[in-house]
């Protein structure tokens, strides 16, 4: 009988169940309400999620694990979620808890880093050892894998890269605490507010009827601008170019990956790739020789994977150290 893996995502808004086999096929999977308000109330919710599936669902094979991704920082090793966010933290073993409850082995993790896991064991990690993931959605996140490895730092919070300052002279203040982080101009969040601050500037723009309804302007509204022609959009998007390409050649000085791997909800359809390799130095990626790319896995299914990767992973560590 295969193995499988029950995965669990933890989002804003919703909490993502699936069975996952090794090679990330999802025979099944379900959605629930999900609560973030802290981290108590989204681990009993993750709880009654993982309940109901099991109660009304079939197994197509034999779990050997459950595999969690949750936003925030996590001790993977411990299986401690330590904080939700900077400044709301509530340090929960979430492994020993689930473990318990369902009586399976259970291993927690960040979802960013999930997502490069899945990335590592089912996409780019099949072709090179070393690799760059930069996430850029709402906000921007990545990780670095180094001869198959995922980097965790110290503190289990490296791959913070969009507090990585790409605008020396910006007086632009990050919830970090710094100035000029790429995330402020490169992110679908930095990009609407860079639309808001600068629309006083561009009162001919198809774009401030939106600023006017106090709209939240989506990254394909602001596409469909540049490719009009439209000044605002274009200055908005040219400024989130040159810091993500900032950004991406600062992590492969760093680091010097053989790829570079986007994924998130800016970077889905490809465009804003296409766009921000013109700003990249060719002195600068010349060792990058496998190329930069979007992901090919399910944007909408990565964490699930990635969650599922970790479980096989590391029972794969424990059987070879036994």
């Amino acid at each position: 009988m295969m193995q499988t893996v029950l995965a669990v995502d933890l989002g804003g808004t919703k909490i993502l169940v699936g069975e996952v086999t090794e090679n990330g096929e999802i025979l099944s999977s379900e959605k629930y309400p999900s609560n973030v308000e802290n981290q108590r109330v989204a681990v009993d919710k993750i709880k009654e999620a993982i309940k109901d599936y099991l109660h009304n669902h079939v197994l197509h094979g034999k779990l050997v694990g459950i595999g969690i991704c949750v936003v925030g920082r996590v001790d993977t090793e411990q299986g401690e979620w330590l904080e939700i966010h900077p400044g709301l933290s509530e340090k929960i073993f979430v492994a020993d808890e689930i473990s318990g409850l369902f009586h399976l082995p259970c291993w927690v993790t960040n979802d960013v880093s999930g997502a490069a896991m899945a990335e590592n064991m089912l996409g780019v990690g099949k072709k090179v050892k070393d690799f760059v993931y930069i996430n850029i959605g709402t906000g921007i996140a990545g990780r670095i894998i180094t001869n198959g490895r995922l980097i965790t730092g110290g503190h289990f919070n490296a791959g913070e890269v969009g507090h990585m300052v790409v605008d020396m002279n910006s007086e632009e203040q990050c919830a970090c605490g710094r100035t000029g982080c790429v995330e402020l101009f490169a992110s679908g969040l930095g990009m609407h507010n860079q639309t808001m601050k600068l629309a006083a500037d561009y009162p001919e723009s198809s774009l401030i009827s939106a600023k006017e309804e106090n709209k939240r302007i989506s990254f394909q509204a602001l596409i469909q601008a540049y490719e009009a022609e439209d000044l605002l959009a274009q200055k908005v998007i040219n400024q989130a170019l040159q810091a993500a390409a900032a950004l991406t050649m600062n992590l492969v000085r760093v680091s010097d990956p053989e790829a570079v791997v986007f994924g998130g909800g800016v970077m889905n359809s490809g465009w804003f790739l296409n766009h921000l390799v013109t700003f990249l130095n060719e002195k600068t990626i010349r060792f990058v020789t496998k190329g930069f790319s979007v992901t090919a896995l399910d944007p909408n299914a990565v964490a699930l994977k990635g969650a599922a990767a970790l479980v096989f992973i590391k029972q794969k560590g424990e059987r070879k150290n036994a």
